[in-house]
């Protein structure tokens, strides 16, 4: 872990009240030494190539202790488990053929206007902006794909 991961971590953990373990240490940095959205499952195989006794309930008892302290963020469940370790409020771009998941700045969208009153008793907790479509990769891939089909 570099050196400045690492005293982050330990950072955040007494700022939030938790324990530096080791485990929890592995955890955090495979999150933050690579961007990206992942499940519980892809994080687990990168921790495991650093601590091979490490189980898959002990990854995901650690991402829901992160997610609830708040040092961590859960993207929406709609898409899968995924923990996003981006710290700056941003909204997302999740890809409706492959699921993959990109970060936009708040500032590339208007901000969010409720209109009308909500639900009696119904609290706002947060916002978040999913813009679903077709990434690049799987637009190129289809493009490909018809182009085949017209010349065959």
């Amino acid at each position: 872990m570099r050196r400045d991961t690492y005293t982050e971590f330990r950072q955040l953990c007494r700022e939030h009240g938790l324990a530096a373990t080791h485990q929890r240490q592995k955890i955090y940095e495979a999150l933050s030494s690579r961007p990206g959205h992942y499940s519980p499952e892809e994080i687990y195989e990168q921790v495991r190539k650093d601590l091979p006794s490490i189980s898959l309930a002990t990854v995901y008892k650690n991402l829901r202790t992160f997610v609830e302290a708040g040092m961590l963020h859960q993207v929406s469940p709609h898409h899968g488990w995924r923990i996003d370790a981006n710290p700056r409020p941003h909204h997302h771009l999740i890809c409706t053929r492959c699921r993959s998941i990109s970060d936009i700045d708040l500032d590339r969208i208007d901000p969010v206007k409720l209109h009308g009153r909500l639900p009696a008793g119904f609290r706002v907790e947060k916002f978040a902006v999913e813009i679903q479509g077709i990434c690049k990769s799987c637009s190129e891939a289809e493009g490909i794909r018809n182009n085949r089909l017209l010349h065959n």
